[in-house]
Order: structure tokens, then sequence, then C-alpha cells
């Protein structure tokens, strides 16, 4: 039986068992937002479907992880902190065996999806047990920690499925993972203790409705955009059904008595600020790992082993400085870690606009690692300098907030940019016909097309760095 009397006094060893829970909980689960990427063509092939249906596995993943997460807070309220991490974690070890072991697509496809369900709900639930856990001035370590999760685990992803489908069957994905939910799933049921409060909100179905028509139709749009063209008639009606229900959805909990997601925090300045950090960060980040791939492998013509390896160092240095960017967020705040992160990322966007097609990969490599470095000052301190700033009663909206903002950048910015990519590269390659052979001629177009789409990053970076000079010191609650 869970038990669900809640424990407000915990010893620092007790914390430090909670915090081990807790990220090896959220590691798992992102590990598994990018652990398929570079598996989809082989997965058509495997199933013998078409591409664009193999890439659900992807995008219905970010759909449903998107759909969730604006409910966390009302589940944070409904349930124990046993009875939701717990819960979470056997939904998303059901999801992981079904997957592991689906003799169709269709199976293996539900499976991601109940994956997602699990991945909507941790995070922001982690986030919300860390700020009651710790104060203020220790936040910034522990979230750093987390960090570790959110950062390494989906930019790990690539590089280990690509070793992995170099030398396993796809299956070895899911099955790595199946053990560590388990032993997951036992440490939390021994050792987690409920720390968050009880509130017992009233479920709000209007708010549930508009959220996931509006999230999900949203995040649809962003996601087929780039394969679809942003012209689609489809894509431009599920955009604007998308819109529809995000308003009534922000009516309906603006005007509720009891909102399942305070909109209020938004109102606080400086948490708006982060939020537009956490929103160009998480953009610059998702668009980086997805393009950097592209350029290594259809560019350079390199192997996907190759190219996980290209990007292993940023990886490693995204887990290194997490916790390390939160120490320094604890003891000298957040402006000299916004301010370094943003200069790196401005600049190593500049210089992605000078690689060629004949660039090393040692060159590659080092501009994205350093790329990486400036996202993981950034990533975790502010969004936990952002939470800081909001009453203790308000920290699982703030953080359910923070998380569907960074989900749908991502889904924005990779949609996005892929399309200026493709549309600029197709406008580049007539001209580049005329003079180079039609291979050459295409290599060249894709990186003048990756030029463009990485000036843009530069150009956001600069406006975002302009933004961060209203950041003021850290405050305490």
């Amino acid at each position: 039986m869970i038990q669900n009397k809640i424990n407000f006094t915990l010893s620092g060893k007790e914390k430090r068992v909670m915090l081990t829970i807790l990220v090896l909980g959220s590691f798992t689960s992102l590990l598994n937002q990018t652990l398929l990427n570079v598996a989809i063509p082989e997965l058509s092939e495997v199933f013998q479907i078409e591409l664009s249906s193999a890439q659900w596995l992807v995008t219905g993943f970010i759909m449903v992880n998107g759909i969730v997460i604006p409910i966390t807070a009302y589940l944070i309220g409904k349930f124990s902190t046993r009875q939701l991490f717990l819960g979470a974690l056997l939904i998303f070890a059901t999801g992981t065996i079904l997957s592991a072991f689906s003799p169709n697509f269709t199976l293996l496809l539900t499976g991601r999806l109940i994956q997602a369900i699990a991945g909507g709900i941790m995070m922001p639930l982690v986030q919300t047990v860390i700020f009651t856990l710790y104060p203020p001035n220790q936040r910034g370590k522990a979230m750093g920690m987390v960090g570790i999760a959110m950062t390494f685990a989906p930019a790990l992803g690539p590089t280990l499925s690509g070793w992995i489908l170099q030398h396993y069957s796809w299956r070895m994905l899911f099955y790595i993972v199946i053990p560590i939910a388990v032993i997951n799933i036992v440490m939390a049921f021994f050792f987690l203790q409920n720390v968050t409060e009880k509130t017992n909100p009233k479920f709000d179905l209007s708010g549930v409705v508009t959220s996931t028509i509006g999230f999900g139709s949203l995040l649809y749009g962003f996601s087929m955009a780039g394969n679809q063209g942003w012209d689609s008639t489809s894509i431009i009606a599920t955009l604007i059904i998308g819109i529809i229900f995000i308003g009534l959805f922000i009516w309906r909990q603006l005007t509720a008595d009891y909102p399942m997601l305070n909109l209020r925090v938004f109102t606080n300045k400086q948490y708006l600020i982060t939020i537009g950090i956490v929103f160009f960060v998480a953009l610059a980040m998702y668009s980086v790992e997805l393009l950097t791939p592209v350029y290594v492998q259809h560019i350079l013509g390199h192997s996907t082993l190759q190219t996980g390896l290209v990007l292993l160092p940023g990886a490693i240095i995204m887990g290194i400085m997490s916790p390390i960017a939160g120490s320094i967020l604890d003891k000298y705040g957040i402006r000299p870690l916004v301010f370094i992160g943003m200069t790196l990322v401005v600049v190593m966007s500049y210089f992605y606009t000078t690689l060629s097609t004949d660039s090393s990969l040692v060159v590659v490599s080092v501009t994205y690692t350093s790329f990486m470095f400036g996202i993981s000052l950034m990533m975790m301190t502010a969004m936990t300098f952002g939470l800081n700033q909001l009453p203790r009663a308000m920290s699982k909206h703030g953080a359910a907030a923070s998380n569907t903002v960074r989900m749908f950048s991502g889904s924005i910015g990779t949609a996005l940019l892929t399309t200026i990519m493709t549309t600029q590269s197709q406008s580049y390659l007539p001209k580049l016909q005329e003079k180079l052979p039609k291979e050459e001629a295409f290599r060249h177009a894709n990186v003048l097309g990756m030029h463009d789409a990485f000036s843009i990053i530069t150009v956001a970076g600069i406006a975002i760095f302009i933004i961060t000079l209203f950041l003021t010191k850290k405050k305490e609650i």
C-alpha cells in the first residue's frame, strides 16, 4: 500500500536519495525523447512503411508529451508524490515493454505514446518536488542535477542509438531501458517520500479539452509543417484550430475560480523574462541537435556512428556543466551565466554560418560542443531562477508552464528552421546547378540553406541577449 503521509523534515541523506531517484527517472524518460530519432529510417524498412509514417514515433511522442504537461499542475495537487511518481514510472515501464516486444508498427507506436504520457508527468513533478525539498539558495545545484537529465539525456540519445544500431537490433533501444526503469520503480517504492501537498483541486473538464485540442493541434501542425510545407491546407487549418482552442484555454484559466494551470505566473516580470530565455534556449538546442546530424551525414557524407561521435563531446559537456552551473547560480545569481551562455550561443551560431562542404569533423565537433556549453549554462539555471521568483504554492504551475514552453519552442524551432533550410536550399539550387555538377550543387545549396537557418538563430540570440539585461539579482522567496 502506498503511504500518503507527508514528510516535511527530511535529513540531508534522505534528500540526496530522493534527488537520485528523481534524476534517474527524469534521465530515463528524457533519453527516450531522442533515442529513436536516428532509428526512423531503419524502422520504416523493418515494418515496410513510409518514412513519414515512421516519423510518428517522434512526432506522436512530442504531441502526447505536450498535451500532458499542462495538466500536471492539477495532477500534482490531486495525487501524493509517491502515487504520481510511481504511477508515471509504471506507465513508462509498460510503454517500454510494449515497444520492445511489439510485433508490428501499431503496437510500437502505442508503446511510444504510453511512454510519452509518463514523460509529460515527470519533469514538472520533479521540479515541484525539488522546490519543496530545498530552499532558494540550494535549488540551483539540485536543479542542476536534474539538468543532467534534461540536457544530457536528449543530447546523448542520438549518439547512443547510432552506436546501438551499428551493432544490434532496434529492439535493443528499449531492452536497455527496461532494467533501469525496474530499478527506479524499486528505489522509488522503498525510498521516495511524500513532500508535495494534496490540495484536491476540482477537475476542469473544459480546461482539459481545450488544452488537449489546442496544444495537440499546434504541436501536430508545427511537427508536420517541415514535411508537408507551411502552405499546406491541412497544416494551416490545424494551426488555426490550435490557436483558437489555445485562446479558449487561456480565457478559461484566467476566469476559472480554480484554474487547472494558473497563468497568472506570467504576470511576474522576472519569471516572464526567464520564460523568454527558456523558449530561445530550447529552440536553439533542439534545432542544433537536428541540423548538425543532417549536415554531417547528408552534406559531409559521414555515417551515423561518426555523427554520434561528433555529438558526444557536446552531450558530455552538458552533463558535466549542469550541476556546476547550478552551483554558480546559488552563489552568484543568474546574470553571469546568461551573459556568458548567450555570448557563446550567438558566436557559435554565427560560426555555423561559416561551415562549408569540406569542413573537418573536428571543427564541427568543437563548434557544436561550444554551442552546447553555452546552452548548459542557461537551460536549468534560467528555469530555476524564474521559478524562484514565484511563491511556493505557485511553483507547480510555474513548472508546468515553463515545461510547456520548452516543449513548444523545441517543436516550433525544429519545424521552422528545417523549413527555412529546405526552402532556401531549393532557391539556391538552380543557380548552383549552372556552375557545378548535380551532386556538388545539391551539397552547396544545403550548406547555404543551413547558413540561413543559423543566421536566424544568431539574430534571435542577440535579441534575447538584450532582454537578459533586465534580469535582476537573484531573489529568494
